[in-house]
């Protein structure tokens, strides 16, 4: 997790906009933005501690996306509008430019699930796989502090 190295600083600032961001009587949007929250926790606690990839995946969430998809949550509601480009600050992310919320979320849910997936295949861990799980874990990461950032812009 050597990626994250670069991101712990301005990380900690996300997360702390985003424990503001969960003062709201929209249950939906406060279980998202806690979760986006945690999640994002995971990692940065994960890279501090040195902790294996099959302890993150087992700690991260998508419960309130499956929530809020049973619910027909309009994910807009998080942030309207579209990703812009000024906001996307990491190069694996330009293809995202111009993606709503709705279908950002998406992609972070597929990634979630995949990985956990992935783990599952393996006897419960992602030690001897053929996937790059250290590409599949920061691109989860980065999608997730996009998301964070536009939220907050």
């Amino acid at each position: 997790m050597e990626w994250l190295n670069a991101g712990i600083a301005p990380l900690k600032d996300l997360i702390a906009f985003l424990h503001s961001k969960t003062r709201t009587n929209d249950i939906q949007k406060k279980q998202l933005i806690i979760e986006l929250r945690d999640n994002l926790n995971v990692f940065k606690n994960g890279f501090l501690n040195e902790v294996s990839n099959d302890r993150i995946i087992d700690l991260l969430s998508n419960d309130a996306i499956h929530h809020a998809i049973k619910q027909n949550f309009p994910f807009k509601r998080l942030k309207a509008g579209i990703i812009p480009e000024k906001l996307i600050y990491d190069e694996r992310n330009k293809k995202y430019k111009g993606w709503s919320t709705d279908r950002l979320v998406d992609k972070i849910d597929e990634k979630i699930v995949e990985l956990k997936n992935i783990k599952k295949m393996n006897n419960g861990s992602v030690l001897e796989v053929k996937n790059n799980i250290s590409l599949m874990m920061s691109n989860l990461y980065y999608r997730m502090k996009l998301l964070a950032d536009f939220i907050r812009s």
